[in-house]
Formats: C-alpha cells, sequence, structure tokens
C-alpha cells in the first residue's frame, strides 16, 4: 500500500477509489482486468434464468486459544466465497465457512474412499474435498454457466487440475440414470433448495441412487436446517422416501445439516 492505492502481486496498482468501490460492495468479488479495471464475478444464464455470482464470506469470531508453542506457527487459512444463484447464497454462512461447512459434509458420509459421485458441482469445494482421499469423484453439474464462475475462484481450482476429479454436465436426474448400477463407494447429495429442485428429493431420484451405490456403502443427503420450520418439513419428507425405496440405518447428521444412509 502506498500513496497511490494498493499493488497486488502482479504489480498492477489499484487506486484507493477502485478499493473503496470494492470494500462497499459487500456480497461481491471482483475480478482485475488487463488494464486495471475491476470487474464483478457473475454470469448470468439464458438457459435457466439465473444470476451466478460469488460473493466474499467473513470468518466467524473464533474462541481465544492458547499462544501456539515456540517454534511453530498457526495457520489461517482465509474463509472461500460463497456462490449466489439469483441472490441465494448455495453454502452455510451463519457462524461458519464454506469450507466448514464443507468438512461437516466429508465428515458426515464418513470414510471417504473409493469411488464418490458428488451430485450437485456448485463451486466443486466438495468434490475437491472428497477427492484427498478417494479414487476418483465424478460431479455433476447442472449448469456450464456456473462452471464460468468456478474459473474465477481460486479455491475452485482444483476442480479443473484434479485428475481424479471427472465433470459431468447436466440435471443430475438425468446423468445419474446413465450411471452403472453398483458403481459408487459414497454418494454425497447436496441439492438446491427444494423449492429449486423439488425433482432431486423426490422417490424416483432415491431408487436411482440407491441403484448406483454399492451394497453397505453411504448415502450423505444435506436437507438443510432441522431445526427451521422448512427444514423439519423437508426432512419429515425425505426420511419417509428414502426408506421407501431401500436405504436401511438411516440416521441424522444435525452438525451437517442432513441424514446419512446406506445399501442394505
Amino acid at each position: 500500500m502506498n500513496a497511490s492505492g494498493v499493488t497486488l502481486s502482479d504489480q498492477t496498482i489499484l487506486d484507493w477509489q477502485t478499493v473503496q468501490q470494492i470494500t462497499q460492495n459487500e456480497n461481491a468479488c471482483f475480478t482485475v482486468t488487463t488494464d486495471g479495471d475491476i470487474e464483478k464475478i457473475q454470469a448470468f444464464s439464458e438457459e435457466f434464468n439465473r444470476l451466478y455470482s460469488l460473493m466474499p464470506v467473513e470468518k466467524p469470531s473464533a474462541p481465544k486459544r492458547k499462544p501456539a508453542k515456540k517454534g511453530k506457527r498457526r495457520i489461517v487459512q482465509d474463509a472461500a466465497p460463497t456462490m449466489l444463484i439469483s441472490a441465494i447464497p448455495m453454502h452455510r454462512i451463519k457462524d461458519t465457512t464454506p469450507q466448514l461447512d464443507t468438512k461437516e459434509k466429508i465428515r458426515a458420509a464418513g470414510k471417504i474412499k473409493g469411488t464418490v459421485l458428488d451430485t450437485a458441482t456448485g463451486l466443486g469445494y466438495t468434490a475437491i474435498a472428497a477427492a484427498q482421499t478417494a479414487t476418483s469423484v465424478t460431479t455433476i453439474e447442472l449448469d456450464s454457466v456456473a462452471l464460468e464462475i468456478c474459473r474465477q475462484n481460486p479455491w475452485s481450482q482444483p476442480l479443473f487440475d484434479d485428475p481424479k476429479i471427472t465433470q459431468e454436465i447436466g440435471d443430475s436426474f438425468d446423468v445419474v440414470e446413465t450411471l452403472d448400477n453398483d458403481s459408487f463407494d459414497v454418494i454425497i447429495h447436496d441439492p438446491p433448495m427444494f423449492s429449486m429442485a423439488g425433482h432431486l428429493y423426490s422417490a424416483d431420484f432415491y431408487a436411482e441412487l440407491l441403484r448406483v451405490l454399492r451394497p453397505k456403502s453411504t448415502l450423505f443427503h444435506y436437507i438443510g436446517n432441522p431445526e427451521s420450520k422448512s427444514g423439519r418439513n423437508t426432512t419429515k419428507g425425505v426420511l419417509a422416501r428414502i426408506a421407501d425405496v431401500g436405504f436401511v440405518q438411516i440416521r441424522p447428521q444435525p452438525r451437517a445439516f442432513g441424514i446419512t444412509a446406506q445399501k442394505p
């Protein structure tokens, strides 16, 4: 920083007026163009009539910790942004971050190994985290426009660089129908809210997830806040349909805002 503004790593200088413009837009992330201008990271999908954008997320305030031992440093990662779809955030961000939200889902799913199916790519955080221990990850994104946002998000880059991750474009309902029986060791089903994708909460779709899951393997299904009215109502229906199609050992995972179930 100097009197002229802020110097970035590539030596681009943002003047203080531009910096102020960025800081006043608390719900937007920006990219810097080659001529030093700034642009919001957003893209509109004509096919689905949706606006996708990146939103910065603040870290929740943490309790005081004991100082690190001499000779050791405590590394704190910056909070990754979330994606807004028509102004609706795709991660839990109240008192948490997208990274912590993803960790809870991965933890709820149990041991992540073998082949993994991620039914909703979003910013790719789930697929990226699963690929750290899985043999391979297949992740499905409805809208290719959403991937344009991923390409501009530094935290999403392993989605394109990790050879263990395979991307599929299409409606998960349709894509899963094309997958082989008993082909996944773990399924992480993190669909948009019911009002945006009700068919991904249907018995027909759950039956397809059961079909492609290997016996004695686990499905994690994100549903939403179980303490909210909508969350309770949605969970009640999900539990009934999941059981009806043949899943067993159905258990609530309140920390991850979802449930787990197994294929017999």
